[in-house]
């Protein structure tokens, strides 16, 4: 008898039918905010939901890069991951005291406040819930990194340092849609900031480092430009997305954003439970994930994949294994096996090679022979 997959797998493996919630009977929640549309309730597009799972489960996957065109439901996937956000421990300090800190470098790497509490047993993190940090387009590099605060500067005649957006989505998920046009000193400061997990800023005689451990997640539409291959290759998991070919889901989809548009609550009460398990089960797999192991098989079979395709970056086998890992954590295991591998394997090895890097490699191998012919033919000294 074939194994089941998991609650979690099976959720995003399936569209129930949302039909119901249109004859279902508005509540009345004053003036509250417009509900996001669940991302479990979009119809099909299993593999963009498998990736945005993942990469909550795993931040080591190296985040989801969603490439499609206009209208295919990208922007509304990453908002509809707000409900399923688990939970990080935070700082309560103001300063951003942790306690790793202190057990790494020793009590005088944090406040005097916090190295008390520690002193005294009590903790200076409480859980929190992971955020939606959502990049504008026309951000400014100081807007990213951070940098003076004018106001202060002006009115109280003083320099003060004021977090940017990087350090404001700290254990956050960083959203960047069109990606492709952001400015290049800010995309590049992103991707220092997350490959590293912390940043510098200076200005004048004033010094402030910012952790930056977020999950990145950037969309695009490639009619309006490529993305640059150094911002390409730190996405670890890429999407292509496409409009559904299916007349009976394009029709579903209809029939849910109209829904959406006249009863959101109606649509996101049908999609709670739904929406409750999943959480839950992000969270159960989280904790499962350290105790996740890849068997020797795997990792020959992974490698000899990585190696066929011609593909040089070693962020490939990275970011393959530790989406495997993060798929049998959902699916309630500690052991990575083929089933595993083969499920996130195009999410991790899709627009990896470079025909640009073979023709370059192949021209090179050939002056590198060239170049031993006559080094071997050179005689020995003194028979000159």
């Amino acid at each position: 008898m074939p194994k089941q997959n998991s609650l979690l797998l099976n959720i995003l493996n399936r569209d129930n039918p949302a039909r119901k919630v249109l004859a279902a009977r508005s509540v009345d929640r004053g003036l509250a905010d417009r509900p996001h549309f669940p991302l479990l309730a979009m119809v099909g597009q299993t593999e963009m939901k498998t990736a945005l799972i993942l990469t909550l489960i795993n931040p080591h996957v190296g985040g989801v890069l969603l490439i499609g065109p206009r209208g295919t439901g990208k922007t509304t996937a990453v908002r509809g991951l707000i409900d399923l956000l688990p939970s990080v421990q935070r700082s309560t300090c103001p300063n951003g005291c942790e306690p790793e800190a202190a057990y790494a470098q020793g009590f005088d790497a944090i406040c005097a406040d916090c190295a008390q509490k520690l002193g005294r047993g009590e903790p200076i993190t409480a859980p929190d819930r992971m955020r939606l940090v959502e990049l504008p387009l026309n951000a400014r590099l100081e807007d990213v990194i951070g940098g003076l605060n004018e106001r202060v500067a002006l009115e109280q005649n003083r320099v003060h340092l004021e977090r940017g957006i990087l350090a404001q989505a700290d254990q956050n998920v960083l959203y960047i849609d069109e990606v492709n046009l952001l400015d290049d000193q800010v995309a590049n400061s992103i991707l220092d900031a997350a490959a590293q997990d912390q940043y510098s800023v200076r200005r004048g005689p004033l010094a402030a480092t910012y952790r930056s451990r977020l999950i990145l997640i950037g969309s695009m539409n490639p009619e309006e430009g490529r993305l640059r291959p150094q911002i390409h290759d730190r996405f670890g998991l890429r999407v292509v997305v496409r409009g559904l070919p299916n007349e009976g889901q394009r029709l579903e989809i209809y029939r849910r954003v109209q829904t959406y548009r006249t009863n959101p609550y109606a649509l996101v009460d049908a999609w709670s439970e739904e929406t409750s398990a999943a959480a839950n089960e992000i969270v159960e797999a989280r904790g499962r994930l350290p105790r996740v192991a890849l068997t020797r098989e795997v990792e020959r079979l992974g490698l000899g994949w990585i190696k066929r395709l011609g593909i040089d970056s070693h962020r490939t086998e990275i970011t393959l294994f530790e989406a495997a890992r993060a798929h049998a954590a959902a699916d309630g295991r500690t052991k990575v096996n083929l089933r595993d591998l083969r499920a996130v394997a195009p999410l991790a090895l899709r627009q990896r090679r470079s025909q640009f890097m073979n023709d370059y490699f192949t021209a090179q191998s050939g002056e590198d022979k060239q170049i031993s012919r006559v080094v071997r033919g050179t005689p020995k000294a003194g028979r000159v």
